[in-house]
C-alpha cells in the first residue's frame, strides 16, 4: 500500500474524490479521480496485472519532493504484479514525468500506455542517462506534446531504455515529422504505428534514414498524408528488416511506374482504400498477404508466385483474377465487386485454396454459372457468407433468387440431352417392333 500510494502521489493522480472499480476475473482495475480520502478504494488495484487512471492534472505537484526510495519500498514494487498502465485525460508536466519514470525500473510493468494526454514543458532526463526499465511496449494515442525536432539529446539520455523497446505506437496525435537521429536510437525496436497523423511523403525519407530503426518489421502508416507510392518506397527501402508494411486509408495519386524496389523481407502489404483505380507497380516480390480491398479497380492482371492471401473485396472487378498467376494462395477475397461468375476449372485446380468469399456480387444463374458455385460450396470453399450472401441478377426468371436454389439438374438445364436419348430408343424400339 505504501509504495502504491507513493507512486500515485509522485504522478499526481490523488487530487479529487474518485473511486477504483476492480475486476476480478479480468485483473483489471480502472481509478477515477482518486483523493487522499479514497485510498482504500486504491488498494483493490494492487493484485490487478492492469490498472487505469482517469482524470486530473498534475501541474500543482510539480514541485512535490520526490526521494529515493528505500529498500523495503522497492522489494514492495517488485512483489507487484502489474504489467501494464494506462493513464487518460490527463495534463502532464514533463519534468514531473522525468522525475517519476525512474522509479519503474523496480516495477515488473511492460507496457505503458497515454490516452488523451497533453504534456507540456520539457523535463530534465539527464537522470535516466543509463537507466534500464522493463517497459517494451509504449502507446502515445491523442496526445499533444512539443514537436519532436531538435530533441535528439533528450533521447540520447533515454537511450539504455529506449534500446530494449520492441513497440512503439504514437497515433492521432498530429505527427507530422520523425527526425532521423531519433530513429537511430530504437535499435531493437520490431513494431512501429504512426497511424492517424499527418506525416507527407517527403517526411518518410528524413525519419527512415540510415542506420534508424535497424530491427523495424511491422510499420503502420495508415491515414497520414501519403500520395505518392514511389515516395513512400524511397522511404522505407532502407529499413532491412521490414515483414509488414500498411499504407490503407492514405489517398495516393496517379503515379508514374516506380523503379524503386521495396524491401526483399517485406511479406504483407496492405494498399486498401488508397482510391486506387489500377494496380501499382512495382509490388515486393517476395509478397505472402496482399490487400487492396476498398478501392477502384477493374482488373487485376499481376503474378506473384509466393503470394497466399489476396484480398480484393469492394472494388469494380467484372472478373476474378487469374488464379494461375498464385500457385500457393489459399484465400481470396472478391467480395462486392461485379463479378458474374467464379472460375470453377481454375478452383479445383488450386489445392492450397480454402477460403473464397465471394458474396455480393452480381451473379450470372446460368445453368453452368449457377451449378459452378453450387459446387464451389459443397466442397467447403465459399464458406462464410454462403447461401444468403449469393444472389442471383440475371437472367430475369432467377433474378432475386439465391444461388442455392436455382435447379441444375441435367433435364432441367439441357432436356435435349435427356429427350434426344429417349428418342432414339423409342425409335430403335419401332424398328425392332416392325
Amino acid at each position: 500500500m505504501i509504495v502504491a500510494v507513493l507512486l500515485l502521489l509522485g504522478l499526481g493522480l490523488l487530487e479529487a474524490e474518485g473511486r477504483c472499480f476492480f475486476n476480478r476475473t479480468e485483473e483489471h482495475c480502472v481509478c477515477y479521480n482518486l483523493s487522499q480520502e479514497s485510498l482504500p478504494s486504491i488498494i483493490q488495484c494492487l493484485p490487478a496485472s492492469v490498472v487505469e487512471f482517469w482524470g486530473g492534472e498534475l501541474e500543482r505537484y510539480v514541485a512535490f519532493p520526490i526521494s529515493d526510495l528505500d529498500p523495503s519500498a522497492i522489494e514492495m514494487l517488485g512483489s507487484l504484479v502489474i504489467r501494464k498502465i494506462i493513464f487518460g485525460g490527463l495534463l502532464v508536466p514533463e519534468i514531473l514525468l522525468a522525475q517519476v519514470l525512474r522509479f519503474f525500473s523496480y516495477t515488473q510493468v511492460q507496457e505503458l500506455v497515454f490516452k488523451s494526454c497533453i504534456f507540456e514543458g520539457r523535463g530534465n532526463w539527464e537522470e535516466m542517462a543509463g537507466q534500464n526499465l522493463p517497459i517494451l511496449s509504449l502507446h502515445f494515442h491523442n496526445v499533444t506534446s512539443a514537436p519532436l525536432a531538435g530533441r535528439e539529446q533528450d533521447f540520447s539520455h533515454l537511450s539504455s531504455w529506449l534500446e530494449t523497446l520492441q513497440e512503439l505506437a504514437v497515433t492521432g496525435s498530429h505527427v507530422t515529422s520523425l527526425p532521423c537521429g531519433i530513429g537511430r536510437v530504437f535499435t531493437a525496436l520490431r513494431s512501429l504505428d504512426l497511424a492517424q497523423n499527418s506525416l507527407g511523403d517527403e517526411s518518410l525519407m528524413l525519419a527512415f534514414c540510415e542506420r534508424a530503426f535497424p530491427q523495424l518489421q511491422v510499420l503502420r502508416l495508415q491515414r497520414n498524408n501519403l500520395t505518392s507510392y514511389h515516395s513512400v518506397c524511397k522511404g522505407v527501402q532502407l529499413l532491412p528488416e521490414l515483414q509488414h508494411l500498411d499504407l490503407s486509408q492514405n489517398k495516393f495519386m496517379a503515379d508514374r511506374s516506380s523503379s524503386c524496389q521495396w524491401p526483399v523481407s517485406l511479406r504483407i502489404f496492405n494498399l486498401s482504400d488508397t482510391g486506387l483505380d489500377e494496380v501499382l507497380t512495382p509490388l515486393p516480390p517476395s509478397l505472402e498477404v496482399l490487400d487492396m480491398s476498398c478501392n477502384h479497380l477493374h482488373a487485376v492482371d499481376i503474378s506473384l508466385s509466393s503470394l497466399k492471401k489476396l484480398f480484393l473485396s469492394q472494388n469494380m472487378l467484372r472478373a476474378v483474377p487469374s488464379i494461375r498467376n498464385y500457385p500457393m494462395l489459399d484465400t481470396l477475397h472478391v467480395d462486392n465487386n461485379s463479378i458474374i461468375e467464379l472460375p470453377w476449372d481454375e478452383v479445383k485446380l488450386l489445392g492450397h485454396l480454402q477460403d473464397l468469399a465471394a458474396a455480393g456480387n452480381p451473379y450470372h444463374c446460368s445453368c453452368s454459372g449457377a451449378g459452378e458455385l453450387q459446387a464451389l460450396a459443397g466442397r467447403g470453399y465459399l464458406g462464410q457468407g454462403w447461401p444468403q450472401g449469393y444472389t442471383c441478377h440475371s437472367p430475369p426468371r432467377c433474378q432475386g433468387r439465391l444461388v442455392k436454389d436455382v435447379p441444375v439438374s441435367v433435364l432441367q438445364c439441357n432436356a435435349a440431352a435427356v429427350i434426344a436419348p429417349v428418342c432414339v430408343a423409342l425409335v430403335l424400339l419401332g424398328v425392332a417392333g416392325a
